[in-house]
């Protein structure tokens, strides 16, 4: 590999856009091309998209020959139209938000805490699984209390 590719390759996986399966892009443009390259995630769920829409390519045949499933097609052209090209960098997995320490689980943490400061995240974690039945790691916890603490600067 060249010194420019592997350059390229490496701030593809930097940026999270380096594709997981280059070669289940089978599509001819991507084969032996300098501009089309299946390393570069956005700019294959880009080409997969234009491909049906400009060039009329069925759905099933152009998810196959770049290397998605039909539904995967699906929620790419629906982000697409939602958000444009930003629409299609890969985001990141998992919840976007504390979902467990909503407020009223804080609440239940203030009220702990009121009635004994000296409790650790860790007896924090397990009063709140006796209680509530809320199973939440004593790291997640403090994470919780420091970014309420620092909002309130």
């Amino acid at each position: 590999m060249s010194s420019s590719s592997q350059q390229k390759e490496d701030f593809l996986r930097q940026h999270a856009c380096l594709h997981p399966h280059p070669k289940g892009v089978t599509d001819e443009s991507f084969q032996g091309s300098e501009f089309f390259d299946p390393r570069d995630l956005v700019l294959v769920k880009y080409e997969m998209l234009r491909r049906v829409r400009v060039e009329g390519c069925s759905v099933t045949e152009a998810a196959r020959r770049f290397g998605f499933s039909r539904p995967a097609f699906y929620q790419l052209r629906r982000a697409w139209q939602q958000h444009g090209l930003p629409g299609l960098l890969p985001q990141r997995p998992g919840p976007r938000t504390a979902h467990k320490l909503n407020d009223e689980v804080l609440a239940v943490i203030d009220a702990l805490l009121a009635d004994d400061p000296q409790l650790s995240s860790a007896d924090l974690a397990a009063r709140l699984l006796d209680e509530p039945g809320l199973a939440v790691h004593p790291r997640s916890i403090e994470r919780a209390l420091a970014r309420r603490k620092k909002g309130a600067r």
